[in-house]
């Protein structure tokens, strides 16, 4: 029997965090400045090409050096074969002057590039960062560059907030998002859906596997932020061409899509390029963290979802709300739109259920570790959490398979789930869960816990931290309306209540029985 396949490691929180948050706001608050200055660049590089020798010309391009080269001032240059080149394409296009015109004046005034300088782009500054211009003015040369990052940060986007494979994403065409139908008494507003391809395990009609893959019969739902994603490359893209087609947002031949190869190699460069805008802006803080797991690879970003899933109920970094969708049951009419959570437990799933497992295993081996040296635990679940936690399996240097971590997770009863959003462990049994009444689920919905409910219990952790919560609701109530501060300190009393109630039950000595 083979082996299992370990899965890729997760790229940590603090990566994916500043990864993310670089490639949304790439998206969706610079993307109009970046396509108005590739497409400016296009058009200069255009006439350039094209500007016949005409007196006229040559007057403006006398017009714009001249002077420079009278007070020594940098000329516009930019970058080649790894070093700085008079930018003689830019001239051209910006003067009306031809190529051969540009050429001469360089010959006859020895123009070099020793004190290069920029190349500005007729392109208006609209986006922010902070509320902030995030810059004076775009330039030719960083033109092309900017739009890679920006082709980038939307594999980043489309990939990471729908859970699709590298090779579905970069297969998606122009197109393959159609707006929803507007929502009428009859029929209710519907998702975003994103009609795609998925390449394992397909086969043609005769079992052979193609190798541009079949069309997923049940579509991806997509996120505001993903599909802004796709209308930002569809604004590149002709309608029904591939959306990562390099001929449109890159110097390549025609009809080559990016691979994984390539895209890891753009994704290095973007980390590169926001730790230069991090650090020049005075904003170390937003840089990406080196990863201690290896080099940032587009075939983590799935594990990496399905980590934070697992693991940050609520949302948090992985908007885990908007993917409630990823834990439906498999239940739902396949017919309908409303089916997407029914395909096979394959991909993302199975790789959600690892992660939980190895989630819950840790929260138990935690308690364990930790009750015996004084740590107190309270509520109605606390005697049977800490006799689950001292047998529960430990995973440590473990390679574990989906179907075991299925059955591991499906221990109704006795599985230890950590939910940080409402401080506390759950010990879920299905039997007295409130989160999940009336339903049939063999998970908690941990970003609706009840009070009160016979399956919770708290540490001695989870007070302290109810109480710093509790003290920064009151600090914000000093700053706010009456009517909002009010609200506020109902909600740091009723933290400050729960640590007190942990305070007064709470059980120090492992019990025996």
């Amino acid at each position: 029997m083979a082996a299992a396949r370990t899965p890729p490691s997760p790229w940590p929180p603090p990566t994916i965090a500043s990864l993310l948050t670089w490639s949304l706001r790439l998206v969706e608050d610079l993307a109009d400045d970046i396509l108005g200055a590739a497409s400016a660049a296009k058009r200069l590089a255009a006439d350039a090409r094209t500007n016949p020798t005409t007196g006229s010309g040559a007057a403006a391009l006398e017009q714009l050096l001249l002077p420079l080269l009278t007070s020594g001032a940098p000329l516009p240059a930019t970058t080649r074969r790894g070093r700085p080149a008079v930018a003689r394409t830019y001239l051209a296009g910006i003067t009306g002057a031809s190529l051969h015109q540009v050429d001469r004046m360089t010959r006859e005034h020895r123009l070099t590039a020793a004190n290069p300088g920029p190349c500005p782009l007729p392109v208006a500054v609209t986006g922010q960062i902070g509320g902030r211009p995030w810059r004076t003015g775009l330039d030719y040369a960083e033109a092309p560059a900017l739009l890679r990052h920006l082709v980038t940060a939307a594999f980043v986007v489309i990939s990471y907030l729908t859970g699709m494979r590298p090779e579905e994403s970069l297969a998606l065409n122009s197109g393959c998002c159609p707006d929803p139908q507007p929502s009428t008494a009859d029929h209710p507003p519907s998702w975003n859906l994103i009609n795609a391809r998925h390449f394992k395990s397909a086969r043609d009609p005769d079992g052979n596997h193609p190798s541009a893959g079949i069309p997923r019969p049940v579509p991806w739902a997509a996120i505001a932020s993903a599909v802004t994603a796709i209308r930002v490359l569809e604004r590149l893209t002709p309608p029904g061409r591939a959306l990562f087609a390099t001929d449109h947002h890159a110097h390549t031949r025609r009809d080559r899509v990016l691979g994984t190869v390539g895209l890891n190699q753009r994704i290095t460069e973007l980390l590169t390029w926001i730790h230069h805008q991090a650090t020049t802006r005075g904003t170390p803080h937003e840089t990406v963290p080196p990863d201690p797991h290896g080099p940032v690879t587009c075939s983590r970003l799935r594990r990496t979802l399905a980590w934070h899933i697992a693991r940050q109920p609520g949302g948090l970094v992985a908007l885990a709300v908007q993917y409630g969708h990823l834990r439906t049951p498999l239940t739902l009419d396949t017919t309908t739109a409303s089916g997407y959570a029914t395909r096979s437990r394959r991909g993302i799933h199975d790789l959600i259920d690892i992660e939980t497992a190895l989630a819950t295993a840790e929260t138990a081996a935690d308690l364990h570790e930790r009750h015996p040296h004084g740590e107190g635990v309270s509520g109605p679940a606390a005697r049977h959490a800490l006799r689950q936690a001292a047998t529960t399996h430990r995973f440590e240097g473990t390679t574990i398979t989906p179907a075991f971590a299925r059955k591991f997770l499906a221990r109704d009863g006795a599985v230890l789930y950590d939910n940080p959003h409402a401080l506390l462990l759950c010990r879920y049994d299905s039997a007295t869960a409130l989160c999940e009444r009336g339903t049939h689920t063999h998970t908690p919905a941990l970003d609706r816990c009840v009070a009160g409910c016979p399956n919770m219990l708290r540490t001695d952790q989870h007070a302290a931290q109810l109480r710093h919560r509790a003290d920064h609701l009151t600090h914000q109530a000093e700053h706010l309306p009456d009517s909002i501060a009010e609200r506020l300190h109902t909600a740091a009393a009723r933290l400050r209540h729960h640590a007190d109630t942990h305070d007064a039950t709470r059980n120090t000595r492992e019990p025996t029985s």
